[in-house]
């Protein structure tokens, strides 16, 4: 019986989806001493094994596998001219004004557009062919060659990208303020429109003859559309508009108010029936001060009025008004709260 390490052991056959599984995750740096070598960072390892994984997309084009294309693409063709964005900010409110006194804003021709977009293109077009390279070899770990022109071209292509993205910015402030929605926060909808953006830079195909700002903005209102749906979608669910009802209970204030009430109430009947021993001035100056017997009829009388009445000073007047309240507030603590107080009276201890 022979066992599976057997020199002449048949070998398993794997499935096309393993196949093309193994193909797709082929081993980077196996250890700390390959990196080193290869000279890769975290981020360098980290980049080339999304690329290993993901397939790289382009839109293509008869140029990309001429003879010479790399020369004739990125050498040969005339220098872009880079955008000024120190002047961005996504929330602002006065676009033309902060972009006229900051910085200069690019606007690239047509003939300009078609060569960056070229370039995109084509470094996208490399990455994608190195993969597919790569990928034919099976379980070989890629070259140290193979691996520099994977992060070159995919940097390069990154950095077009963000070159394209910087020349358009304006481009989405000036949607998002033409397409104000009341639901939809101005900040998200710059943000939206950016993510639009960058997805029309990877789907816009310049030998069209088309201008790149004729696909984004139409773009970026499809984006904003969305948005704008989602959410109106989302609050019909979820209603966020305000209601004191789901903020608080209001069962505290009703409480007090009942009370306070209550209170007024007794206060009116302790003073009508004289429940706490008030002396006739004492009566008088409450009367006036607070209207407990009869109705006032607009403001209440001041300290200095009713000393004039009773021919008294100011002063005097404060001090009868307090005594006089000092002995209605402990009526009606012991009316109100009589039967809580004397079960609260501490027990005198027995010797």
């Amino acid at each position: 019986m022979m066992t599976n390490n057997a020199p002449n052991a048949p070998r398993r056959t794997r499935s096309p989806l393993e196949q093309i599984q193994r193909q797709r995750s082929a081993p980077i740096a196996r250890s700390g001493e390959s990196r080193l070598r290869r000279g890769l960072t975290s981020s360098d390892e980290r980049l080339l094994r999304r690329l290993l994984k993901e397939p790289q997309d382009y839109i293509d084009s008869d140029r990309f596998r001429q003879e010479n294309a790399e020369r004739e693409i990125f050498d040969e063709a005339p220098e872009i001219r880079k955008p000024d964005v120190s002047w961005y900010h996504p929330v602002m409110d006065d676009l033309g004004k902060d972009r006229k006194s900051t910085g200069k804003q690019v606007l690239l021709t047509a003939a300009e557009e078609r060569v960056i977009f070229l370039q995109y293109n084509y470094a996208r077009f490399r990455v994608r062919e190195l993969q597919e390279e790569i990928w034919a070899t099976g379980d070989r770990e890629p070259t140290d060659e193979q691996i520099r022109g994977l992060l070159r071209w995919k940097r390069t292509a990154e950095r077009l990208r963000e070159q394209i993205a910087n020349t358009n910015l304006a481009l989405v402030l000036a949607m998002a303020k033409r397409t104000r929605m009341s639901e939809v926060d101005f900040a998200d909808l710059v943000s939206e429109g950016n993510m639009a953006l960058l997805r029309a830079v990877d789907k816009f195909d310049a030998g069209r003859g088309f201008k790149f700002s004729t696909y984004a903005c139409r773009a970026i209102i499809k984006a904003f559309s969305r948005q704008g749906m989602k959410l109106s979608k989302y609050r019909q669910r979820f209603p966020t508009d305000f209601d004191p009802k789901l903020e608080r209970s209001d069962h505290l204030e009703k409480k007090r108010e009942e009370y306070q009430k209550d209170a007024a109430g007794e206060l009116r009947r302790i003073f009508q029936e004289n429940k706490a021993e008030l002396s006739d001035i004492e009566r008088t100056v409450i009367d006036y001060r607070f209207g407990l017997e009869k109705e006032i009829v607009g403001k209440p009388l001041t300290l200095e009025q009713i000393g004039q009445i009773i021919g008294v000073t100011k002063e005097r007047v404060r001090q009868i008004q307090n005594k006089a309240l000092v002995k209605m507030r402990g009526e009606l603590e012991s009316t109100l709260l009589g039967p809580q107080a004397e079960e609260e009276e501490p027990a005198h201890s027995l010797n």
